[in-house]
């Protein structure tokens, strides 16, 4: 791919366009979940661990919900699996804002994390089939920045709404997720289609030819190792950034301040991420090889999140945000476009929804050891942890791309 080719991202089609505004538009209450912790000790009288094992099982639930998900859109259809998750999740919410004990809590965040990943898979996987494969890379890029655009309200809503109470959080996100099902109903009518082939050997806009990951595997995304890679690799990005998100309000409660004010933090995040977007359209960062953006996006990651573990007040916190804000975006859409030229044709959805296990396997361990560490050695030490994983990954991630293009050379963009 050309340089100029690799800057030219024409108009993304109708159907990327309403999906990405109605994931924008369910982003807006999605800050809920960060402080499903908090709320559970404050509001329901729940121990530190108590409240983490409960957010664990939450997570733990999303797994098979992305499993389902994936197969799901290939039986239901894309759209009305979709709809179904946003209508489960919303009664879900409902249902933790009524709570009367952390019993009924519990139960609900089970039943959360059951609905929460469906339509993950098949939204995907309309991206997918909707975009050439060589601008896929840039279509994820415009879903990730459209969900920051999105964490950015959230993050507001919840400084303002949090501090009155923290149960109307998830009454906002059971909301914007009766909104987005309403935007994707009445702007998709359609009915629903098999997922359209691809060629397995496109090239990806961001680094990393199709051809040259080489799984050597039938349609079955458990048995292609490249994949299986792919996945592993994500699991540590998504339980550091899933850590981020909630560990924040633990974090500052810890140090005296107030929790809601995470929001802000993340607000934070996401006007750099929009902010600093424009800037990958400056030919130094346009030309930069994907390896070397990768492993520069994990390292500002790492030095961001070592800012963390030093500041000790709210105003100390927004620039280590903006350092590791602008690591994430130098990652963003890149892993997305490289599984979805993995996926063999008509298996995107499933292969997709192999991939998401790395944020279920996050959600789940993350809630967990933001309780543990910062119940038995304070903020700092869960800070230093990730910015470590971050360095690492830093190396490996780059690795991994080396790896899966052994066959044949990887594209400097």
């Amino acid at each position: 791919m050309t340089v100029m080719a690799a800057r030219r991202h024409p108009r993304a089609s109708r159907q990327v366009r309403v999906l990405v505004a109605a994931r924008a538009v369910n982003q807006l209450g999605a800050f809920s979940m960060a402080f499903l912790t908090v709320m559970m000790c404050q509001d329901l009288g729940a121990s530190l661990a108590m409240a983490g094992l409960v957010s664990a099982l939450f997570g733990l639930a999303t797994i098979p919900s992305r499993l389902l998900g994936g197969r799901l859109a290939g039986r239901l259809g894309q759209r009305r699996t979709i709809l179904t998750g946003l209508t489960g999740c919303a009664a879900a919410q409902l249902g933790i804002a009524a709570a009367p004990d952390l019993a009924a809590a519990a139960v609900c965040a089970v039943l959360l994390g059951l609905a929460f990943e469906l339509y993950e898979p098949p939204s995907q996987a309309m991206i997918a089939d909707a975009t050439e494969p060589g601008q896929r890379t840039h279509a994820y890029a415009l879903l990730t920045t459209a969900l920051a655009v999105g964490n950015m309200g959230a993050g507001l809503i919840a400084d303002a709404v949090g501090r009155s109470s923290l149960r109307w959080l998830f009454v906002v996100d059971a909301a914007s997720c009766l909104a987005c099902a309403l935007i994707v109903r009445l702007a998709l009518p359609a009915p629903d289609r098999r997922p359209a082939s691809e060629p397995r050997s496109s090239s990806l806009d961001g680094g990393v030819a199709a051809g040259a990951i080489t799984s050597g595997t039938g349609t079955s995304p458990w048995r292609d190792r490249a994949l299986l890679a792919m996945t592993a690799v994500g699991t540590v990005f998504a339980l550091v950034y899933m850590l981020i998100v909630m560990a924040l309000p633990l974090s500052l409660s810890a140090r005296g301040l107030n929790p809601a004010s995470a929001g802000l933090v993340m607000a934070t995040a996401t006007v750099t991420l929009v902010v600093a977007r424009p800037a990958l359209r400056i030919p130094l960062l346009a030309r930069l090889p994907s390896q070397l953006a990768c492993a520069a996006g994990f390292a500002l990651m790492a030095a961001g999140l070592a800012g963390y573990a030093t500041a000790h007040s709210l105003a100390e916190l927004f620039a280590p945000t903006a350092i590791w804000s602008a690591g994430n975006l130098l990652l963003s859409g890149r892993a997305f476009a490289i599984v979805t030229a993995l996926a063999p044709p008509g298996a995107t959805a499933r292969y997709l929804a192999v991939y998401g296990l790395s944020w279920g396997i996050a959600t789940m361990a993350a809630p967990v050891l933001a309780t543990q560490v910062i119940g038995s050695l304070g903020p700092a030490a869960l800070w230093t942890g990730c910015a470590v994983l971050c360095a690492l990954m830093s190396y490996g991630q780059p690795a991994l791309m080396r790896a899966v293009g052994r066959r044949a050379p990887v594209p400097a963009d």
